[in-house]
C-alpha cells in the first residue's frame, strides 16, 4: 500500500497513481499539506523542525514521509516539499525540492534535487516524476 505527502506538487503524485485503473488495490491515501500548519496537523511534522530547517528541507521531508506512513495503512510513503517558483532565495533557490521515502521497518531516506528554474509547471512535473521513480525504485529493491 502506498501513501503520499505532498506540498509543492499539490497532489500531482496521488493523481498520477490514481490515474491507473486498479490503483485502489495499492493506493491508500494522499496528504496535500501546502502550509506549515497542515504539515504539523496532518502529518505530525514538529514545529521545531520547521523552525530550525524550514519547510524546504530533508528534515521536514523525512517527517512528512514518516507521518504519512504512521497515519495510513500504507507500507511505503513518499513526500515532497520544495520551491516550485517563481521566487526562492539565495539559500533556498527556485527548483530546490526535497524528497522522503519511508517504508515500514526500514530507515527513511531523503534527498534533495535541484531542478533549476525552468518554471513552476516544469518543476512540479519533474518533482512528480522523481517521486514516482523513488516509489518504483523502492518497490523493486
Amino acid at each position: 500500500m502506498l501513501a503520499t505527502a505532498e506540498s509543492c506538487t499539490g497532489g500531482m503524485v496521488a493523481a498520477a497513481l490514481t490515474d491507473i485503473p486498479g490503483s485502489s488495490d495499492v493506493f491508500d491515501r494522499g496528504f496535500v499539506t501546502y502550509s506549515n500548519a497542515a504539515k504539523t496537523e496532518m502529518l505530525g511534522v514538529l514545529p521545531a523542525t520547521l523552525a530550525a530547517h524550514g519547510a524546504v528541507s530533508e528534515e521536514v521531508a523525512k517527517e512528512m514521509a514518516e507521518g504519512a506512513l504512521a497515519r495510513s495503512t500504507a507500507t511505503l510513503a513518499v513526500s515532497i516539499t520544495g520551491i516550485a517558483g517563481p521566487g526562492g532565495s539565495e539559500h533556498k533557490p527556485e527548483g530546490r525540492v526535497c524528497f522522503g521515502i519511508a517504508a515500514r521497518g526500514q530507515p527513511t531516506r531523503t534527498e534533495t534535487v535541484e531542478f533549476g528554474a525552468p518554471g513552476r509547471a516544469a518543476v512540479r512535473a519533474a518533482s512528480r516524476d522523481h517521486a514516482l521513480m523513488l516509489l518504483a525504485d523502492a518497490l523493486n529493491a
